[in-house]
C-alpha cells in the first residue's frame, strides 16, 4: 500500500486557501471569478510540474493527464471543484482538487506503475454560488442541462457584474473544445474525495466514508399571496398578511413531514418577501422547501404531503410548483468495494454511507463507473469559515484515493 505527502497535502491546503481568502478564516472563491482563476492557474502550474498534459473543455471543465504504460487504455479520473460558496471554508470541493493532485504526483515521484492514463479533474461551478444552478458544467456534459441555458444564466450577486455565464466563461480563459469533455469513450472511471459536510463520521468515530450514493432530493417553491395594506392603519382583524400565511404554512408542513421516516431532511432556507417595506403588510411571499431522503417510497410520501397543503392559510391563497428534483444516485458496486478494500488495507476505520447533498460525481455516474470517498468534517460544519477537516484526516482519505486509483487500475 501507498502514502501520499502529509507536508504535500499541508502545503496546498495553505496555498489554496489564499485565492479569496475572506480575512476570517475562510474564502469567497466564486467560479470563474479572479480568485477561481487564480487557483485554477497554481492546479496547471503544479500539474505541469510533473509532465501533465492539461487541456480544458467548452464547459471549463480543467484535466490534467499522466500518461499511463499501455497504449490505447481510458483513462481514470478524480478530482472536484475549486470555487466555494460566500464566505465558505477552505476544504469543500477544493480537498477533492488537492487529493487528485496529491495522488498524481505521488504516482510520477515514486515511479509507481500503472497502466492506465490517470486525469486531475477541476469541475467549473459546482456550487452555483454567482452563476446557478449547482453542478452545472459537470450537468451540461453529462446531459442533465441544457448548454444554452446554462451560458446564459445570469450572476445572481453584484461580484458577476451583470454578466452571464457564457461571457464570464469567455473572458476567463479556460474555454476550451467540447471533444475534451469526459466521456466514456476515453474514460473507464472517476473517483471523487470530497468532505462529508456531516457530522456522522465524527459521530462514529470512523476515518473514511465510504459512498454508496446519492439520496434523492426535491426543491419547491410555496406562494401565499394576501393584500398589502399600510402597517399604521390597518387593523389586525383586517388584515391578509402573506409572511403569517408562510409562517403558518411552515409549521404546517413540519407537522406533518414529522409523521415520515425520522432519517428524512427539510429545509426552507430561502424567503422571497414582497415589497419588503417595514411600514407595508406583506402581500407575497415565497419559501424554498429543498426534501431529500434515501427511499424513493418516502420521498413520495413527502411529496404528497405538499400536494395536500391547504389552499388557504390566514385568509391568503398558498399553491406550489417545483422549483427541480433529482433522482437517488447509486454509485458503481465495484468501485465502491474498492474503496472499501482500500480503506481496511490501510488499516483505516469506515463505514458505508449515503451522500445527502449532490457531487460531481452523482452526474458523471450516469455517464461511466463512479464513486466517492468522504472524510470527516469538525462538528459537521461546511459552507460557512469554521470547516476543518484535520490534516491527519485529510492524508488518511487522500492515501485511500491514491490506493483505489491504483486498484481501478489493476482492474
Amino acid at each position: 500500500m501507498y502514502q501520499c505527502s502529509k507536508a504535500g497535502i499541508k502545503d496546498k491546503i495553505e496555498t489554496f486557501s489564499r485565492f479569496g481568502a475572506a480575512g476570517r478564516g475562510g474564502i469567497t472563491r466564486f467560479s470563474l471569478s479572479a480568485e477561481a482563476i487564480a487557483a485554477r492557474k497554481e492546479f496547471a502550474k503544479r500539474m505541469a510540474a510533473i509532465g501533465a498534459e492539461i487541456i480544458t473543455d467548452d464547459m471549463a471543465n480543467m484535466y490534467a493527464t499522466i500518461a499511463g504504460s499501455e497504449a490505447g487504455l481510458p483513462r481514470i479520473a478524480t478530482g472536484s471543484h475549486a470555487d466555494s460558496v460566500r464566505n465558505g471554508g477552505n476544504y469543500d470541493g477544493i480537498l477533492g482538487v488537492i487529493s487528485a493532485m496529491e495522488t498524481l504526483e505521488t504516482i510520477v515521484r515514486e515511479k509507481i506503475p500503472h497502466r492506465h492514463p490517470l486525469t486531475a479533474v477541476i469541475w467549473t461551478n459546482e456550487e452555483g454560488s454567482l452563476y446557478p444552478p449547482a453542478m452545472m458544467s459537470s450537468g451540461v456534459i453529462c446531459g442533465k442541462f441544457d448548454k444554452a441555458a446554462a451560458l446564459a444564466s445570469k450572476g445572481v450577486s453584484p461580484e458577476a457584474e451583470g454578466r452571464t455565464f457564457g461571457e464570464a466563461l469567455a473572458a476567463s480563459g479556460f474555454a476550451g473544445d467540447e471533444k475534451n469533455r469526459l466521456n466514456p469513450e476515453e474514460y473507464c472511471a472517476m473517483l471523487e474525495l470530497h468532505i462529508e459536510q456531516g457530522p456522522v463520521l465524527e459521530a462514529e468515530k470512523k476515518q473514511i466514508g465510504v459512498v454508496d450514493g446519492v439520496v434523492g432530493m426535491f426543491n419547491y417553491r410555496i406562494q401565499t399571496r394576501g393584500q398589502a395594506d399600510h402597517a399604521g392603519t390597518t387593523p389586525m382583524s383586517f388584515r391578509k398578511d402573506a409572511l403569517l400565511a408562510a409562517a403558518s404554512a411552515i409549521k404546517w408542513i413540519h407537522a406533518e413531514m414529522d409523521t415520515l421516516p425520522r432519517d428524512i431532511v427539510y429545509t426552507t432556507g430561502e424567503i422571497k418577501l414582497h415589497p419588503n417595506v417595514h411600514t407595508v403588510i406583506p402581500d407575497e411571499v415565497e419559501f424554498s422547501l429543498d426534501v431529500r431522503h434515501w427511499d424513493p417510497a418516502v420521498l413520495a410520501k413527502a411529496l404528497e404531503t405538499i400536494q395536500k397543503i391547504p389552499s388557504e392559510f390566514d385568509k391568503c391563497a398558498v399553491t406550489y410548483r417545483e422549483a427541480w428534483s433529482r433522482k437517488r444516485c447509486e454509485f458503481d458496486r465495484e468501485l465502491v468495494a474498492l474503496v472499501e478494500r482500500s480503506a481496511g488495507e490501510l488499516g483505516y476505520s469506515s463505514m458505508l454511507m449515503h451522500s445527502g447533498p449532490g457531487h460531481d460525481a452523482q452526474y458523471v455516474s450516469d455517464m461511466l463507473p463512479a464513486t466517492m470517498i468522504f472524510v470527516p468534517s469538525k462538528d459537521g460544519h461546511s459552507h460557512c469559515e469554521e470547516e476543518f477537516t484535520s490534516l491527519d484526516e485529510a492524508w488518511a482519505g487522500i492515501n485511500v484515493a491514491l490506493n483505489t486509483i491504483l486498484a481501478i487500475d489493476k482492474k
